[in-house]
């Protein structure tokens, strides 16, 4: 596997420099400046990615090309965007840059509720608290109808959390859901958030299967001779949010998306901690189900909690998931495929001097150089445990 650390662009508080220290030789980054929908420009593709080259690394993965939202809704006119989605991922090929990582998860990308949440030894780290989530959709969102997806526990659990909140933390909830983690495509209001769901209401599953065809229709026959390979990132929680379909969540999702399109470009990214909140996911499973069809991995641990549907960001080696067995199975694929595939130490505490320092929710410096290190050993010992025996 190629060792790679997402960066978020010159304004990123860790720099290419400290990035260089952790031993990684691949950066995973976008051009997160530019706005949904727009194309590329590839002298600003170049120009970075000399930026990255002149720092003694190398571009390997573009996260993400956001997907428009008329793709996802179909809305008039979606061909349009999903051609500008094309020229980009050509664009970026011309450049040396051939796996996308995107997602196609409506209207949010991944959900936390609390993006400091205190961990036994003081670390902090990420968590989506299902009782924090209904408090916001039910009594701050309002959203139309939503009392029918919670039972009478649920609504009183939701009660009793909001009832403790001061306005500040409603205030911080409300921005942790709505407006726009790190690496997310959109930031709203309120009523923006409203707005957006309002355009879903008649959209269900099977249609957003649907829309998904359309784009890949569209646009792998455009990339493919460039040698682009798509990296579909999995649902981050695998399940309904607000009412929204979500349609990457389960190895037999997974299944019927690589069924739409027999091209190897239609691919995945593997992303332990969001395919492991599921408790049906066999995550080494996935890996040989799904083959070479996984271009990208990010590498992570979750644990669910009591209620299974709260969880938080464990220890990269800790968690729900068995790491080892997964690292194994991805070696493994590496082996039988013959290629090598990007990875990347997903999300980390904050320990250390992150807690006092400038830090990206979810990517501080420490806390994911010590994933890094830790799942540097495990691919080592695999590799030297699989050579013995063979």
């Amino acid at each position: 596997m190629i060792e790679s650390w997402r960066w978020f662009g010159p304004h990123d508080p860790i720099s290419l420099n400290d990035v260089r220290q952790t031993g990684a030789t691949g950066i995973v980054t976008a051009l997160h400046e530019i706005p949904n929908g727009t194309f590329w420009p590839e002298e600003e593709i170049a120009a970075r990615r000399q930026m990255i080259e002149d720092a003694g690394l190398t571009w390997q993965v573009a996260e993400s090309i956001p997907v428009h939202e008329d793709i996802k809704t179909g809305a008039p006119g979606w061909e349009r965007w999903a051609r500008n989605w094309a020229e980009t991922a050509n664009a970026l090929a011309r450049q040396g840059i051939t796996t996308i990582c995107y997602n196609f998860m409506p209207v949010l990308d991944w959900t936390r509720t609390d993006l400091d949440y205190c961990l036994e030894g003081g670390a902090t780290a990420l968590r989506f608290e299902f009782a924090a989530y209904a408090a916001f959709d039910l009594f701050i969102l309002e959203r139309d109808g939503a009392e029918v997806d919670y039972s009478s526990g649920d609504i009183a659990a939701a009660q009793s959390y909001l009832a403790a909140c001061s306005h500040e933390d409603r205030d911080r909830l409300t921005a942790n859901i709505i407006a726009g983690l790190p690496g997310s495509e959109e930031s709203y209001t309120l009523d923006a958030f409203r707005d957006r769901l309002a355009a879903y209401r008649d959209i269900g599953r099977e249609q957003h299967f649907q829309h998904l065809r359309n784009f890949l229709e569209t646009v792998i026959p455009a990339v493919e001779d460039a040698g682009v390979v798509l990296a579909l990132h999995p649902d981050d929680p695998p399940r309904p949010l607000f009412g929204l379909p979500r349609i990457a969540s389960t190895l037999s999702d997974l299944e019927r998306i690589a069924s739409m399109n027999a091209s190897p470009a239609n691919g995945f990214t593997l992303c332990t901690g969001s395919l492991g909140v599921h408790p049906d996911n066999d995550l080494p499973a996935i890996v040989e189900a799904m083959g070479d069809r996984i271009h990208f991995a990010h590498l992570r641990a979750t644990r669910r909690e009591g209620d299974p549907r709260s969880f938080y960001e464990d220890a990269h080696l800790g968690g729900d998931i068995d790491m080892v067995a997964i690292i194994r199975a991805l070696r493994r694929m590496e082996a039988g495929s013959g290629k090598r595939i990007p990875m990347r130490p997903d999300h980390g505490h904050r320990i250390l001097n992150d807690l006092s320092g400038a830090s990206t929710p979810g990517y501080p410096a420490i806390g994911r150089l010590k994933g890094l290190a830790e799942l540097r050993g495990v691919i080592r010992a695999v590799d030297s445990i699989d050579n013995l025996r063979s």
